[in-house]
Formats: structure tokens, C-alpha cells, sequence
């Protein structure tokens, strides 16, 4: 079942697009706005840095359940595989909960924290009342995503972003009342405020996902790839959950080589700034995946038109995160909207500059992933994603180690280098795929 017509123009990718590409982009502005009340607070290294460790933390428990809205978008196609994937997805949601209240304990957190990360005693206790406010997060994230993913198939998208929008107002407006009324410190302003936020999108995605669902559930052709199983669910998933687990360790493990680096609190400050800003820039090429997905179209006939329009969108987000990083209002930026005071500014235009260049990649990752995504082929994805982590390891302790640059330079660069690597990897396996679906491919 997919409302999609087979001659897919230009025209017809972006009105699909654009309510996706709002609503990550909406996502994205949540952390520079975070970040943005943080650094206006009292202590902001310490509460940036506290707040960044929090945020982290909780990435990393969340990402198995991150790819449910592919998985949703891909698989379910009447009553019975929206039952299974449902069900599969209430089980996710329960089990990287239980994780996240595990790491929350205080014997758990503080070996973590004092022991393996080597925060210091300050930020490690301001991490650690921050990360519980997230508990909610990663099972409202979850089925949050997996409705989004049964919205997109069924092209209505325009539901996504007013579920995104009532994230970010909620998000926005219970951040600023706790900056002024409440006596918490900014690490902690900013997780609830998250957790508020995702909390309201995903009860508003169920409802405004009603309608889709009940479309879903009275379908009565049989899925194209025959009844989904918890066994062949399994099989399916895991493979692809591997891939946000992998990539999602990266930033626990910056953290623990930033603060064995040159400059470790300030590294440790100005990374969510530079992160959230990337990100905003970045959205565009992870909000284009699920569009390629939704679209592809049988034996990937829409595959150039995607490509092409996505190489155009890469370019586009790319150029003017180049602008800023490259120009006087990289200060602008840092100082006057993110809130860092000069030094911290100064300190981070080195890390943005770097980093520019990731939107352009991340497009490109995207619509490989696509390809592997629509064929069911996972594994070279989780492969890929492996390898790049232990490329961003191995270099990062190089540069960290032999290097005179400071943790957030050196971040940086084995980020991008990584990501490099990843998207090599991934040529051959995209390759043989389109080969065998549609012959050759220019």
C-alpha cells in the first residue's frame, strides 16, 4: 500500500519532503535553543558540559529503537504487520528503558561517570540529576517513530511536523519557565524540557495518527513479503539496530577521550554547541532517508530522481554551514545566539570549521542507506557503521595521544574521517544492489 504515484517528479519529491525537513529541522533547533538557556546561566562550562554528558547517555540507550520509523515505514503494510511491529516496538521501548533506569542507579552511574569517563566530581553529579529526568525519553522516542513511520507510508507527512511543532513549543516553553522560576541548574533545565517535549509529540502522533492506522488495519491485500513473525522481525531488525547503537557510542566514547585531551572542560562546553548547530544542517540529509524510502518505488525505478534531487539538497545544507564556519558570523553565531562567552566562542570556530563538510556526507550516507534499507539487505549497513566507529577510535587516541590539537579539534577531525571511511564502505554493497534490481546504473 503506497498512495505514492509510480512518475515521481522533482515537484512530487519535495511537497513529500518538505513536512519532514521541517519537522527535523524543528528538532534540530531544540538543542542550540538548550544550549543557548544553558550558557546563559550561572556556571555554563560546567552546565554544558553536564548537560552534554546527560544527552549522551541517553543517545546511546535509545538507539535500538531508533530505526523504527524505517522499520515502520518499510514493513507494515496491513493489520497483521502493524500488530507485530507494534508489539515488537512496546517490547524495545521497555527493555532500553529498564537500561537507561539501570545506568541511572548511583553505583552504576558513578563507575561510569568518576571511573570510566573521568568526569569530575561537579559534573558528574549535575550529569547524573540531569539523566534522570530523561527516563521518559527513549520509549516515547520509540513509538513516536514508529507512528511517524506508518504516517510517512501512508504520505502524511504534514501530520509529522504538527506533532514536531507541539514537541518544540511544549519544549521551548517549559525550558524558559524553568530557566526563570525553577531552582535547577541548566543541566537539568535542559533534559526535562526534553523529556516534556518528546513526551507531548508522541501522544499527539497517536492521535493524529489515527486515521492512517485504521486505514492500515482494514487492508486486507497481503504483504508483499509474507506475514512478519517475531522471528523474521528479528532477523530484519537487529541487523539495522545495530547501525544508531554503533554510531551513537561514538559520542560517549569523544567524551571519554575529551577529557583525557588538551583543554577538557572547554572541549567538553563548546561540543553540544557545535554539535547542535551541525545538526540543524545535517537534519536535512537524515529527514531525506525516510522520504527515499516511502518513494523508491518497485525494483528502485524512482532511484535517480531521488538521487539527483538528494545530491541537490546536500549541496544546499552544506554551503551555508560552510558560510557560517568560514565567516565573521561563526562569532555571531557562538557568542550572540548560542550564548558562550568569547573565550569559549574563540575555542569552538576551530571544531565548526571541520565539521562543515558533514551535512554533504551525511546526504550521501543516507541514500545508500536507502538502497541497502529497501532491498531488506541490513547487514553491510551495521558493518559499515562498526568500522567507522573503530576508525573514529583508532584515530581519535592517535590524535589525542601525539597530537598538540585540542579534544574538540581532534573530535572533529576523526569524525569527518570516519564518516569518510563509512561511506566508502558502503559503495560496493549499494552497487551490487542496484545492479541486481535494475540492471546498471548511471
Amino acid at each position: 500500500m503506497n498512495p505514492i504515484a509510480p512518475d515521481l517528479t522533482f515537484r512530487t519529491i519535495a511537497r513529500f519532503w518538505y513536512p519532514l525537513a521541517g519537522a527535523w529541522l524543528l528538532m534540530a533547533a531544540e538543542g542550540p535553543l538548550i544550549a543557548a538557556i544553558i550558557a546563559r546561566m550561572g556556571n555554563p562550562a560546567i552546565d554544558l558540559a553536564a548537560y552534554g554528558i546527560a544527552y549522551a547517555l541517553a543517545l546511546v540507550t535509545e538507539a535500538p529503537i531508533l530505526m523504527l520509523m524505517s522499520a515502520s515505514t518499510s514493513l507494515v503494510r496491513e493489520g497483521g504487520s502493524y500488530r507485530q511491529l507494534r508489539n515488537f516496538s512496546l517490547l524495545l521501548c521497555f527493555g532500553v528503558t529498564a537500561l537507561l533506569l539501570l545506568l541511572c542507579l548511583p553505583p552504576v552511574f558513578d563507575r561510569l561517570a568518576l571511573g570510566l569517563i573521568g568526569l569530575t566530581p561537579e559534573v558528574a553529579q549535575r550529569a547524573h540529576g540531569a539523566l534522570l529526568l530523561l527516563l521518559p525519553w527513549p520509549a516515547a522516542i520509540g513509538m513516536r517513530r514508529f507512528w511517524h513511520g506508518i504516517l510517512i507510508r501512508n504520505g502524511q507527512t504534514r501530520r509529522v511536523v504538527i506533532g514536531t511543532a507541539l514537541r518544540f513549543a511544549s519544549m521551548a516553553g517549559s525550558a524558559l519557565l524553568l530557566f526563570h522560576f525553577s531552582p535547577f541548574d541548566g543541566a537539568r533545565i535542559g533534559t526535562a524540557a526534553l523529556s516534556l517535549g518528546v513526551v507531548t509529540e508522541a501522544l499527539a502522533i497517536r492521535c493524529l495518527a489515527a486515521t492512517a492506522i485504521s486505514k492500515v488495519c482494514a487492508c486486507s491485500e497481503p504483504h508483499p513479503h509474507g506475514t512478519m513473525n517475531f522471528r523474521a522481525l528479528s532477523a530484519y531488525y537487529f541487523p539495522l539496530a545495530m547501525t544508531p547503537v554503533l554510531a551513537l557510542s561514538v559520542q560517549p566514547l569523544i567524551t571519554f577521550f575529551l577529557c583525557r585531551a588538551l583543554f577538557p572542560v572547554e572541549s567538553l562546553a563548546v561540543t553540544p554547541v557545535v554539535n547542535s548547530l551541525t545538526f540543524v544542517f545535517r537534519a536535512i540529509g537524515l529527514s531525506y532517508q525516510e522520504v527515499a524510502l516511502a518513494l523508491m518505488g518497485e525494483r528502485f525505478s524512482n532511484y535517480r530522481k531521488l538521487r539527483d534531487f538528494g545530491w541537490m539538497l546536500g549541496v544546499g545544507a552544506t554551503l551555508p554551514l560552510l558560510l557560517i564556519a568560514f565567516t565573521p558570523l561563526s562569532t555571531l553565531w557562538l557568542e550572540e545566539v548560542a550564548g558562550l562567552p568569547p573565550a569559549l566562542a574563540a575555542f569552538a570556530v576551530a571544531p565548526l570549521c571541520i565539521q562543515a563538510i558533514l551535512p554533504a556526507l551525511t546526504m550521501i550516507q543516507a541514500l545508500q542507506r536507502t538502497v541497502l534499507l529497501e532491498a531488506r539487505v541490513t547487514t553491510p549497513i551495521s558493518v559499515a557503521t562498526a568500522l567507522e566507529v573503530a576508525g573514529i577510535f583508532s584515530l581519535l587516541f592517535l590524535l589525542v595521544r601525539f597530537a598538540p590539537f585540542s579534544g574538540a579539534v581532534a573530535a572533529g577531525i576523526a569524525l569527518v574521517c570516519g564518516r569518510l571511511f563509512g561511506i566508502s564502505l558502503l559503495l560496493r554493497p549499494q552497487r551490487l544492489v542496484l545492479q541486481e534490481h535494475q540492471g546498471r546504473v548511471k
